[in-house]
């Protein structure tokens, strides 16, 4: 595994060894030991899978409020996606700051989402199939959205009338919203 740094402290691409030949591939996609020694600690309890029909579909930009805040290890099985980044924690250097990082089943990158970042992404191709790793279960009471669209975080997604949920359509712009995070907690 290498390990990637990326605008935002904590965030990472993780690119995995993939040894192909002329019958396809295989790789390594999460181990406890190989993770540990590129920095990831984190000990994963939930494993999600999720499927997306169609191109220009948005999903985002979601997190978990503490004290259930999540890490995510996320990848692309299947098509493409800018998956995306947030720093939410209040206080921060990077507080409101976002990157992008295209993940796709032809490169295998995953990335790594430490807890006080928001998580969303775009679809780029249609049949969209994305799995990701959390670091603390799902909870409803704390399960929170910020509008993809907020301007005090101006993430350029790429597509100018996506596909939304009606979630993601009515989440609160990250002023209006309940988030909980601290830099340094």
């Amino acid at each position: 595994m290498k390990r990637i740094e990326t605008a935002l402290p904590g965030v990472c691409i993780v690119e995995p060894q993939v040894f192909g030949d002329h019958r396809g591939y295989f790789m390594e996609t999460y181990s406890t030991k190989t993770f540990a020694d590129i920095g990831i600690t984190n000990a994963f309890v939930q494993d999600n899978q999720s499927f997306t029909a169609q191109k220009g579909t948005l999903r985002g930009i979601h997190f978990q409020n503490a004290p259930m805040a999540q890490a995510k290890l996320v990848r692309v099985t299947r098509g493409a996606v800018l998956d995306v980044a947030v720093d939410l924690r209040c206080g921060s250097p990077t507080y409101r700051q976002w990157v992008g990082v295209e993940l796709s089943a032809e490169n295998k990158r995953m990335l790594f989402i430490p807890r006080g970042f928001g998580h969303g992404f775009v679809t780029l191709t249609d049949d969209v199939e994305f799995c990701y790793k959390v670091d603390n279960l799902y909870s409803r009471e704390c399960d929170r959205g910020i509008r993809f669209c907020d301007p005090s975080i101006g993430v350029q997604w790429g597509v100018e009338n996506p596909i939304l949920s009606e979630k993601d359509a009515n989440s609160p712009m990250l002023a209006d919203s309940d988030c909980n995070f601290t830099y340094g907690e």
